[in-house]
């Protein structure tokens, strides 16, 4: 892998976890429960967050002088990317993977006024703080070992992609009959229950993303889905 590409790949990473650890430090502060499984994918990072920081630290270090600009076009720039990122997923999969529209001054429940102040924050945590630090780690390591440590960090996440991604796919459905119902307490416990039983990554998607399980829209077809294959587990 070239020395550039694995650099920036390593950087990706960082922030990815980093960004899945914040998640969880949000989840504890307003529900008072650790929650380790958060993000798309099964590891323990969240690359909405790498993607986040490589434009951060792209397009933004050189106002690191100028507070007041790297806060504003932090905002911008993430809030775009996270509106594009839910409009994209929810396009291929179908499925609202966040909504804020239960937040003051959001748009179309992609994006919010509250996320986007911890966005302009966290730029100023990465260009001001985070970058500073993790650029005099790695400029202490050979090419070749950066060139290493990014391939095996590149294998492992898209590993992890391709496995998510098909596991998600496979729960990809039509849920426009189903907006006016809900069912969601009568079916909320023998839908996890099948989930349990099916495989781990199910259940790992619905602790990642329990909107899910609080919809009911997603959770009849998914239901329908999990029993035909545990029938069949059965035969």
């Amino acid at each position: 892998m070239r020395y550039e590409l694995a650099y920036t790949m390593i950087l990706f990473f960082i922030f990815s976890v980093i960004g899945y650890i914040l998640e969880i430090i949000s989840v504890f502060t307003k529900e008072k429960r650790i929650v380790l499984s958060r993000g798309y994918l099964i590891g323990p990072y969240i690359p909405v967050f790498g993607f986040g920081g490589l434009i951060i630290t792209f397009f933004l270090s050189n106002y690191q002088d100028n507070i007041i600009t790297l806060f504003v076009l932090g905002v911008v720039y993430c809030c775009s990317l996270e509106y594009f990122t839910s409009y994209l997923m929810e396009k291929i999969f179908h499925l609202r993977w966040w909504d804020y529209s239960y937040r003051k001054y959001n748009l179309n429940g992609r994006i919010c006024l509250e996320t986007g102040f911890m966005f302009g924050f966290g730029s100023l945590f990465v260009v001001k703080l985070c970058n500073p630090f993790v650029f005099s780690i790695l400029d202490k390591l050979s090419r070749s070992t950066i060139c290493t440590i990014g391939l095996i960090l590149f294998i492992i996440m898209f590993s992890d992609f391709v496995l998510s991604t098909f596991t998600i796919v496979r729960l990809k459905i039509d849920t426009s009959k189903y907006v006016n119902t809900d069912a969601t307490l009568v079916i909320k416990k023998e839908v996890k229950e099948s989930i349990r039983k099916y495989s781990f990554f199910y259940k790992r998607l619905f602790e990642a993303f329990p909107t899910l399980s609080r919809d009911n829209i997603y959770f009849v077809k998914i239901k329908q889905i999990i029993d035909k294959i545990v029938k069949h587990k059965k035969k």
